[in-house]
Order: C-alpha cells, then structure tokens, then sequence
C-alpha cells in the first residue's frame, strides 16, 4: 500500500494499522487482508442473518466462489436476471434495449431477499459506489449486517478468466469496473473502512486465497449490524 508525507502520511499508517491480520478460519471484522495467504484452508464465518456481497472484476472467479459457498445461503446472481430476463424477449432484441429494465427487476429481487431471514449472498461487481450505497441502505432497513469480500486479482488474470469461461465483458464495460474497483481499493488502502459503505467488514483475496477461501459459516447467535 502507498505511503504518503506528512499528514497524509499518518493518515495512511492508521488506516494501515486498522488492516485486520485476523486467522483466516475466524469472524472477519473491519478489513481484513488475506492476500498472499497461501499456506491453510480459510474459512470465513458470519452472523446467521448477514448479506455478503462477493466482488470482482468480470472473470475473477465470483461465480467460482459463490458455488463453492452456495451450500451455506442463498446466492442472487445478475446472471440469473438476464437469463430469465432474455427467455421473455425475441432473440433480435439486443440485451442493451432492455438492460435498464433487468436492472430494476434485479435489483427488486435483492431486495426482497434482504427482507428475509436466510442467510444471503450476493454477486456484484463491487465498483458502482451507487448500487453500494443501495445496498448499504436495503440492509440498514432489513437490519442486517452487510458485509463484502472483493477478489483483487488485476485485470490480466480477470481477462484470462473471462476467455477461460467464454463470458466476455466489452472493452468499455470491463474498463469502467476497473477504475471503479480501483478506487475502492484505493480508499479502502488509504482511509480504512469509511462507515459510509455500510460495511461490517471487507475481506480482501486474491488468487492464491481465493483458491483457499474453501467455505463459509452462517452462525446463530448474538448478531450486529454495526456499520449499517
């Protein structure tokens, strides 16, 4: 992480200090960086009525994760809208004419999840500062801590993991997610986890921990949503 000069300086080494070193088979509290952990299996717990929100870059392996994790909860995947979506609409009509209205019904079903009780996770690119604040206020309203894990992996290993799959993002598309992504991280690295995002905490994989990031708990018990 940048180190900067002066007061920017300090404000870097606190921000750095709040990093959580937490063992990686523990409840993840603020931001906890798992990057370069290679050595054990993690395994990530939350409270029993937590959103999870798994982000990414397009090819970085969400959907991977999200299926290894999908025993534990209930997963809302855009993939599943727009396929659900184009079932409904003539073949000729291009997804862009009617995207805005797959978002809506998207974003309705994410909604009516929060409302329940289940545990959830949710895919998401993670790099429109708007749909996290949608999402940090429909958990505020459900009472339900929110909670991320963003897979940092960079843009050459997203893009070979989209040819891999055969699921291409448009230049422009996977380039807005990328200066989105990066700015997150970047105020992530910088200035901690601002109580804005509406974040319990945030986990942070890369390839080698995502790879490791082999299951995830829903406890019952005393529960927070402390950040929301």
């Amino acid at each position: 992480m940048p180190i900067g000069t002066g007061h920017a300086r300090e404000r870097h080494a606190d921000a750095r200090a709040a990093v959580n070193r937490t063992k990686p088979s523990e409840s993840p509290w603020g931001i906890v960086d798992l990057r370069g952990h290679a050595e054990s299996d993690i395994s990530l717990s939350y409270p029993h009525d937590a959103v999870v929100i798994v982000a990414g870059l397009p090819g970085s392996g969400k959907s991977t994760l999200l299926h290894r994790w999908s025993p534990a909860a209930a997963i809302v995947d855009p993939r599943t809208t727009r396929t659900a979506c184009e079932a409904l609409m003539p073949s000729w009509l291009p997804y862009a004419v009617y995207r805005p209205w797959a978002r809506l019904r998207h974003m309705r079903w994410m909604r009516a999840e929060m409302r329940r009780t289940r545990p959830l996770l949710i895919h998401d690119c993670g790099s429109r500062a708007w749909m996290r604040r949608w999402l940090a206020h429909n958990a505020r309203r459900a009472a339900r801590p929110l909670h991320m894990v963003v897979i940092d992996v960079g843009p050459r290993e997203a893009l070979s993991g989209q040819h891999a799959r055969r699921r291409l993002t448009s230049r422009r598309v996977f380039s807005t997610h990328q200066r989105g992504l990066a700015r997150m991280l970047s105020g992530l690295e910088q200035d901690g986890l601002p109580t804005s995002m509406g974040l319990s905490s945030v986990v942070l994989l890369d390839r080698a921990s995502r790879e490791r990031a082999t299951r995830v708990r829903f406890s019952r018990g005393p529960s927070s949503a402390a950040g929301n």
